[in-house]
Formats: C-alpha cells, structure tokens, sequence
C-alpha cells in the first residue's frame, strides 16, 4: 500500500486582498484575504491564519473519530473550539500556539476516564499538528449525560 497521498488546492486572485481557493476533487470553493489584523485587511472572510486553526481542529475531529472506534468509545457529542495565537518572535510572524478546548459528552461515567485518554491521544496523533511548528496544547473537558 502507498502511503504517500497528494493533496491540490488551486488559488485565484480576484481583487484587493482576496483570491479563492478551491480542489478539483472538491464541490466548493472557498474565498480568502487578508485578515483585518493587517494592513488592507478584510474583515468577514477566511484568511490563512483562520484556515491554518480549522485544519488542526478539523484534523482533531478526524483524528479523534478514528481513535474512538478504535477505543470502542461511544459519545454524544464533540465540540471544539480553537485559539492560534499569532506572534511576531524574532522578527517574523507565526503562529506559536493552538488552544484546543474539546468538549465531550458521553453517556456512561464509567468511560470518563477512557474517553480522557482518547482526547489526549488524539493529540498526539493528530497529522497537521505534528507537521507544523505552532504547539499545541489541550484544554479537554468529558461531561456525562443525564439522559
């Protein structure tokens, strides 16, 4: 089996501080700028920093949902918000960190524990975030369902 895997995005500019990014094995596109942060930035569209952010936290859901079938965990639910924070050490701009703060809900008090250990795993074992520079750290939460 090949494990090596090719992944196209395709940028047009369009205007201004804007272009649109897009796949063609994908069925929508996606419009980026400049964040406000900067000069000629645009406030309301995606920019790199926020696209960087969402391919850790989406790769921590895929991530995650593999480990948990793997594990035999069952949840509820999965939330997670991310934080990147952007600095400027040395010089040049960075992102230096990424906030995970997954929230799970489970339905047994006796996975809690278990369910900890998958969210940590996760972590670890999450592809984008072990190709980029940025730490990461975890601010996991499991909650039990009542219902």
């Amino acid at each position: 089996m090949n494990n090596a895997h090719h992944y196209e995005v395709d940028l047009v500019w369009t205007s201004d501080r804007k272009g649109t990014i897009s796949s063609p094995v994908l069925n929508s596109s996606i419009e980026v700028a400049t964040p406000p942060e900067f000069p000629k930035g645009i406030p309301g569209i995606w920019s790199p920093e926020h696209l960087l952010v969402a391919a850790v936290n989406s790769c921590y859901m895929t991530t995650f949902l593999a480990i948990a079938e793997n594990f035999k965990l069952a949840f509820e639910s999965l939330d997670c918000k991310a934080v990147g924070l952007l600095e400027q050490p040395e010089g040049k701009y960075l992102i230096t960190t990424v906030l995970l703060k997954p929230v799970l809900v489970i339905n047994d008090e006796h996975n809690a524990e278990k369910a900890m250990r998958v969210l940590e795993k996760t972590e670890k074992a999450c592809l984008i975030s072990n190709s980029i520079k940025a730490t990461i750290k975890l601010d996991a939460v499991v909650k039990v369902s009542h219902n």
